[in-house]
């Protein structure tokens, strides 16, 4: 039956609840656009706000229902934003403080401020609504994602980093993650306010960039390296030629003479994958006076160690391990997925031959992130890595401490 001269279609319980009035308006919107033939998509967002205001204040009359003014603007811009945004995701984008966006299928959404992660009130309304989204920030990324190829990361045109996956290989729904990208870069300066290091060590680490130190920052997941691997590439000096190698370009260095690649994966043929370790390769014919790689995690390793070797000085990558000494484990363990049949004391050489110093990350329960350890590799002695503690974080006293001694043999004795 009709209401107010409302489709049938539309009957509504004497006060729908809040998402069953969105499915419905939604519907309603749908319906009027496409009888009024406009295109919205091609509109500014205050004009399709003030059209989609005027069709929900229509409905809301139409139907009778008690709502305020706030209600009313409320609901006009989550239509609007699931008509032209990204929906429940929209205002989160939206919002600075919001750091990462974690969809957990389409009833749980989490955000991280600060370091640490809430749960929010946002929802979708059901899986379906949630693979609307997930193509909706793919299509400009030319990004592929279905059952035969259930995973996919990207690059926003914003900068942010996404991944998305879907079922069979998600049991409970599609699941999305943004990392946004920061509107401002953080500063060396504001690496010591939020105290991830102090004013010494931060010295210590702009000489070492400015003497061509060979550097590995390593760190758990969001621990803030890329970060602190943008804020050591700043230190870089500008008549240098820096080459950037990453899986999702994210870094954005203040220097005047950067060349920017990026990895490509294959197509839905299979074909056209362009891997980090043929970035470095062709990085090498380019006459990069340093390299920086995102992050090695794969066979690149060997042309990484390799360019840090042969007069590429001060180039920096990034590592995912728990401490300095794991850092360069993970790194003979890469040595040895690359397929090379190398034996281990020469993967160990090769090692200490390219990395001069380890700056290990962590993160407190409260979310804030800190240097725990700068190490220097020294030598190999006994088949086994020399390193020496240049500084440290107490946790017990909640404070940095520099250890005065390097180790005998060391590499950058008196470079400091």
């Amino acid at each position: 039956m009709k209401v107010g001269g409302f489709g049938a279609g539309l009957a509504l319980r004497d006060q729908p609840d809040e998402q069953e009035l969105k499915n419905r308006l939604h519907r309603y919107l749908i319906d009027a656009i496409e009888e009024d033939g406009v295109e919205v998509l091609d509109w500014v967002r205050p004009a399709v706000l003030e059209y989609v205001g005027d069709k929900v204040a229509r409905f809301v009359s139409g139907y009778q229902l008690a709502l305020t003014r706030h209600d009313l603007d409320r609901l006009t811009e989550d239509l609007v934003d699931e008509l032209v945004g990204l929906g429940p995701l929209q205002c989160l984008l939206a919002d600075p403080t919001v750091s990462e966006i974690l969809v957990n299928g389409p009833r749980r959404i989490v955000v991280e401020r600060g370091g640490r992660l809430y749960e929010t009130d946002r929802q979708f309304v059901d899986d379906a609504h949630v693979m609307r989204v997930i193509e909706r920030i793919l299509a400009p990324l030319g990004r592929r994602l279905d059952e035969a190829s259930p995973m996919v990361d990207g690059r926003t045109p914003d900068g942010s980093r996404v991944n998305a996956i879907i079922p069979p290989v998600a049991l409970d729904g599609p699941c999305l993650s943004i990392r946004k990208f920061p509107d401002e870069q953080l500063k060396a300066t504001d690496l010591v306010a939020h105290h991830t290091m102090n004013d010494e060590m931060l010295g210590f680490l702009r000489a070492s960039v400015s003497r061509r130190a060979n550097i590995l920052v390593s760190g758990g997941t969001s621990t803030g390296k890329t970060t602190l691997l943008n804020v050591l590439s700043g230190f870089v000096g500008q008549d240098e030629r820096v080459v950037t190698i990453e899986d999702t370009a994210e870094l954005r260095l203040d220097h005047g003479h950067v060349v920017r690649m990026e990895t490509r994966p294959p197509n839905v043929e299979g074909y056209g994958e362009v891997s980090a370790r043929d970035l470095v390769r062709n990085a090498l014919r380019m006459r990069p006076d340093r390299i920086i790689l995102g992050e090695v995690r794969g066979d690149e390793v060997v042309d990484m160690m390799q360019a840090m070797n042969t007069g590429h000085d001060g180039s920096m990558s990034t590592v995912h391990a728990n401490s300095a000494r794991d850092a360069l484990l993970r790194m003979e363990m890469l040595f040895g997925m690359a397929g090379r049949q190398i034996a281990e004391a020469t993967v160990r050489q090769m090692i200490v031959a390219a990395v001069d110093l380890v700056v290990q990350l962590g993160r407190l329960p409260n979310g804030r992130r800190y240097v725990s350890e700068i190490s220097e590799l020294a030598a190999v002695r006994d088949g086994q890595y020399v390193m020496s503690v240049l500084f440290e974080f107490d946790r017990e006293r909640q404070a940095f401490v520099h250890q005065d001694a390097p180790v005998t043999g060391s590499k950058l004795r008196g470079h400091w």
